[in-house]
């Protein structure tokens, strides 16, 4: 079996059409591709027909063709996790740096690291990013905090990063709390899953300040990476191999799960990026015990 909606209550036209064009070679595109052997793959981020990917298990970004599915690695890892990724179309990529608590801007035309930024110490896992109104803003699972990198003119890197406690309705507990990170439709609010509650909430990205999401009392149960397309959110449920597409209110106050996708290539899917008429995932094969040759790939799936 491929791709397969489990639930729905909206023709997948009409989210395909959310999703934008289609390239003229789109047929001729694997849907399927390796990553290296050991790499772990967490994160996601496409440029241009590009997609890159970051490496839990050593930080490196590797790039690889979405016409071909070839690639390779463009930047060495620091040792530490490369998680939620962000290219701003300028030629920088934003890592979400994990357990190491900081984030890195790599240059994606040399593999150079141009600015890292340490975000916490002591415990933390920050874990993903999304550039939003002029700021890279960044997830952190162990710690109720949102962490702003103000950008500049031409995305101009800060000095610093500024910290922006997370309150309001959001609680952390034990587990991975805030993980993936998305924008509302209307362009006002942050959207932000917690992965170990199953809760969505909106976030004031001035303030921290979170409400609730509305949706009609399902739940995003492992909810990883997020994506939205239109007034279409995508939200990856890692562990139980399946995509959520969640039909949002303008202001994203409250949603309704229209479809809830699947497919027998997943093997815990993270996080989700489109490319035409597709969706990209990276499958972490979390269940897997991982080795250096334990296999990885990226699987291609049309809502």
């Amino acid at each position: 079996m491929r791709s397969a909606i489990l639930k729905t209550a909206l023709g997948s036209a009409l989210i395909v059409v959310l999703l934008g064009g289609v390239p003229a070679q789109a047929a001729t595109k694997p849907d399927t591709f390796p990553l290296p052997n050991g790499f772990q793959p967490e994160g996601i981020a496409i440029g241009g027909h590009y997609a890159y990917f970051g490496s839990r298990a050593t930080g490196d970004i590797y790039r690889a063709d979405l016409r071909t599915g070839k690639g390779g690695v463009i930047s060495k890892g620091p040792g530490t996790q490369s998680l939620g990724l962000k290219t701003d179309g300028r030629g920088q990529l934003f890592v979400a740096g994990g357990n190491a608590g900081n984030a890195r801007v790599i240059d994606l035309r040399t593999g150079a690291v141009i600015k890292s930024y340490q975000l916490a110490t002591g415990t933390s896992f920050v874990n993903d990013v999304i550039l939003f109104r002029g700021a890279a803003y960044y997830t952190d699972s162990a710690n109720p905090v949102l962490y702003k990198l103000d950008l500049g003119r031409g995305g101009a890197l800060p000095a610093e990063a500024v910290s922006i406690p997370l309150s309001g309705a959001i609680q952390y507990t034990t587990g991975n709390n805030a993980n993936g990170i998305a924008p509302s439709p209307d362009g006002r609010s942050l959207l932000i899953v917690q992965s170990n509650t199953g809760k969505l909430f909106e976030a004031d990205p001035s303030t921290g300040v979170t409400t609730e999401v509305d949706l009609g009392g399902e739940l995003l149960t492992n909810g990883d990476g997020l994506l939205l397309a239109g007034r279409t959110l995508y939200a990856v449920q890692n562990r139980l191999n399946t995509v959520a597409a969640i039909g949002l209110a303008r202001d994203g106050a409250s949603g309704k799960i229209i479809a809830r996708l699947t497919d027998d290539r997943f093997d815990v899917p993270t996080t989700v990026a489109a490319y035409g008429r597709r969706l990209y995932l990276p499958n972490a094969r979390f269940t897997t015990t991982p080795t250096p040759d334990t296999t990885y790939d990226v699987v291609a799936i049309k809502p």
